[in-house]
C-alpha cells in the first residue's frame, strides 16, 4: 500500500470517526461523494479543512469512505 493510499485510509476513517456521513458512489472509475443526512459539525468541519484541500491526486479519501454502491 502507497503513502499516498495509507494516508487517505486514515483521513477516511477520522472522518467517519467524527460522525461524517459522506457515501461513496463509484461510476464507470469516477469517484464522488453524496452527502444527504446531516452530519456533525466536527465532521463537517474536518471534511473541509482536511480532505476538501487536498490536490486531485491525493483524494483517495473517497475510495476509502463506505460505498453506495450494491455489493
Amino acid at each position: 500500500m502507497s503513502r499516498t493510499s495509507t494516508d487517505a485510509a486514515r483521513l477516511a476513517e477520522e472522518y467517519v470517526r467524527l460522525g461524517g456521513k459522506r457515501k461513496a458512489k463509484l461510476d464507470d472509475n469516477i469517484v464522488s461523494t453524496r452527502l444527504w443526512d446531516d452530519e456533525p459539525q466536527e465532521a463537517a468541519d474536518f471534511w473541509r479543512s482536511e480532505i476538501e484541500t487536498l490536490s486531485e491526486s491525493k483524494r483517495q479519501v473517497e475510495t476509502n469512505l463506505p460505498n453506495m454502491n450494491p455489493g
